[in-house]
């Protein structure tokens, strides 16, 4: 139905509709409940191209999730424990705030143009990147856009050197590394001196804050860090357990094991479990996100719990002021972790 339909049964014009649509204040009340009512009962909704081409705000946040390596290591983004809640997240503050959300999978360089187009075809009043590694130049062009961009987990020192904090953009993070200490300090407390480490993707900023945070806090009581204790999971179910196999291949086991994400911690336990060895008994496991599956497993898993849910209300948040604004903005939030304990990681020794 187009907007002619609407003004033809409404008995108004289209450009009446059209005021109505846009919330214009010169508007009889008797006139907007009339259209109101017809919009309602049609099931009408504007062409929000159109309404942005007119100079008109989309009232849509682009939401792009982006999995460089998701294609070629089987770590699809809608597999993907970390991603679905975030999304999910993100659309019902949006609702709320009575924002639309388009939602973009970013798998290729090449794909990076899906984000682009967006901006530049005035699809989107702002864009939330979530899941992006570092590539300070892809930051830059975005960030040329000069549209309101909300960037999750990034690395606020390279953007403040590149001198990219002049336009309308946010970084927003949490705090992994100290996630992190309290978790291998809690191995530690335990009685656990041979700890081992599932990184994640070492080009991210989570990923290096959780693998530095690990060695800091080893070398703070003095700990040997093993090399073959530190496996490369990326991030990924797979390649977590194809890692794990190979160090249970080895014979010599670290007694404890930190997961940067918690879908790599529940690959390591199926792992041991299929050669037999029990957690906590054998080898605790603490992993890191605290997805829901965390707390229905068997052991149920430790983990450091991540504030998804309170960094996409801010991501979203901070799009709506950055919209409501033409003042070039720049700012950075970083939101606290909280150690979960459950079965996984035992108790003291």
């Amino acid at each position: 139905m187009r907007s002619e339909d609407i003004a033809k049964l409404a008995g108004v014009s289209r450009s009446t509709v059209s005021r109505v649509i846009n919330n214009y204040p010169n508007v009889p009340e008797e006139t907007r409940v009339k259209v109101l009512k017809v919009i309602e009962e049609h099931h009408y909704e504007p062409n929000s191209f159109a309404r942005a081409l007119a100079g008109k705000r989309t009232d849509t946040i682009g939401l792009f999730a982006i999995s460089l390596s998701g294609k070629n290591i089987g770590n699809r983004i809608y597999q993907n424990n970390y991603f679905a809640p975030f999304v999910e997240a993100v659309v019902d503050t949006a609702n709320a705030k009575g924002f639309y959300v388009l939602i973009h999978t970013v798998y290729s360089r090449e794909d990076f143009q899906k984000i682009k187009q967006a901006f530049m075809q005035k699809r989107i009043d702002g864009g939330i990147l979530v899941g992006i590694q570092e590539d300070i130049e892809i930051v830059r062009e975005l960030s040329d856009l000069n549209a309101p961009l909300v960037i999750i987990d990034y690395d606020i020192t390279e953007i403040l050197a590149e001198r990219l904090d002049k336009g309308h953009l946010a970084v927003i993070n949490s705090k992994d590394y100290d996630g992190t200490v309290a978790a291998i300090e809690h191995l530690i407390a335990l009685g656990h001196q041979e700890i081992g480490i599932v990184c994640g993707e070492q080009n991210t900023y989570s990923g290096k804050e959780r693998y530095t945070a690990y060695l800091d806090t080893m070398r703070k009581h003095e700990l040997t860090v093993k090399d073959s204790f530190v496996l490369n999971g990326h991030f990924s179910k797979q390649r977590a357990a194809t890692e794990m196999r190979k160090l249970l291949a080895s014979k010599e086991l670290p007694t404890a094991i930190f997961a940067s994400n918690d879908d790599m911690a529940l690959s390591i336990i199926e792992v041991l479990h299929e050669h037999g060895i029990r957690v906590p008994e054998q080898i605790a496991v603490i992993g890191f996100d605290d997805i829901d599956l965390a707390s229905r497993t068997v052991p149920k898993l430790s983990s450091v719990k991540l504030p998804l849910y309170e960094m996409s209300k801010a991501a979203v948040q901070k799009i709506i002021d950055m919209v409501g604004t033409s003042e070039p903005s720049f700012s950075t939030l970083s939101l606290p972790t909280e150690l979960v304990l459950r079965e996984s990681s035992g108790s003291k020794r």
